[in-house]
């Protein structure tokens, strides 16, 4: 270990990191009022797309943030300053935001297009830790993210100020889902390759077995070609159903143990004798996650699955739900 690697002089920079960030999101806090505001409506009232733009860490931030919006029902799109004194500026078209992020509020590569941002008459909103600077002047709104001082010991690398930009982003992005209504299907819409979007976009009808794989008995069926229909069917279970397709109950691997543990005569029953009357069933347009819940909470492994007539469409059980990466 290097002698000047002393772990109570880590601790102690890593904590006063920590208490400096904080404090410096309090001050923002208390910074925000009436542009804060002014910002988001300008945002939700755009008819194009927010547009942000930051240079080094700012520039960082900023593609973040633009994540953040485009996620969460604002349309948005990261222009890299330095191209768009190349070309890229033709991104920048009427009816768009631009979001202008600079600490310093003096960024060279940004200050030389805002000129060119001004006569293309977008709204300009500078996050800007700097009111005076070159940036907050050309803007239509400024929010506020001075920080008194970077968790650099130094004073020097951009952290708290970073840290500030970043918690102003989301504020934003909050502020703004809750003013459109943004909701869980929503946010699963722009997320369909992630959990929360298979969770939400899936239904039960897309996972569950249907037509000639849904195994399905009578009540006069015997007990011996029940257990035929389970073991060819292979889902643990067998529905049990009238000539209309009515649900009557539903016969499952653990009856059949059950009823051998306690030496019934098997070879008499009929399906009716050892059904579950009324078994627990999901509708086929409910979200898979139901399913799932109603498995979970009834601690059974299986579930049948009806229509809006309460006819039998399907079943499903865990492994299915497993495979579909529901759970």
């Amino acid at each position: 270990m290097s002698d000047r690697l002393d772990p109570e002089r880590i601790l102690e920079l890593a904590r006063q990191t920590f208490d400096i960030e904080a404090a410096a999101l309090i001050g923002l806090k208390q910074r925000q009022g009436d542009s804060f505001v002014a910002a988001v409506a300008a945002m939700l009232a755009c008819s194009g797309r927010v547009v942000v733009m930051g240079m080094g860490k700012s520039g960082h931030v900023g593609r973040k943030i633009a994540a953040t919006l485009a996620s969460t029902g604002t349309p948005a799109m990261f222009v890299h300053p330095a191209e768009a004194s190349h070309g890229d500026l033709g991104m920048v078209t009427p009816g768009d935001v631009v979001l202008a992020i600079s600490n310093s509020g003096e960024s060279d590569e940004l200050a030389a297009i805002l000129p060119a941002i001004k006569r293309l008459s977008v709204t300009t909103i500078a996050m800007t830790g700097k009111p005076e600077s070159t940036l907050a002047r050309h803007a239509d709104i400024v929010l506020s993210s001075a920080v008194d001082q970077e968790a650099c010991p130094l004073n020097l690398a951009p952290t708290a100020s970073t840290t500030a930009q970043m918690a102003l982003g989301d504020a934003l992005a909050v502020a703004l889902l809750d003013a459109r209504g943004f909701r869980e299907e929503d946010f699963a819409r722009s997320h369909p390759g992630g959990s929360l979007g298979r969770r939400l976009l899936t239904h039960v009808h897309d996972v569950m077995r249907s037509g000639d794989a849904v195994p399905r008995v009578t009540v006069d069926t015997g007990l011996v070609d029940t257990m035929r229909e389970m073991t060819r069917k292979g889902l643990g279970a067998t529905a049990v159903a009238d000539a209309q397709g009515r649900v009557q109950g539903i016969f499952t691997d653990g009856d059949l143990r059950r009823l051998i543990e306690v030496g019934r005569d098997l070879r008499d029953l009929r399906a009716g004798d050892v059904m579950h009357p009324s078994p627990r069933t999901v509708r086929a347009d409910a979200l898979a996650v139901e399913a799932a819940d109603l498995m979970e909470k009834h601690r059974i492994t299986s579930v049948l699955v009806v229509d809006g007539d309460g006819l039998l469409v399907g079943a499903l059980n865990s492994n299915d739900l497993m495979r579909a990466k529901v759970i």
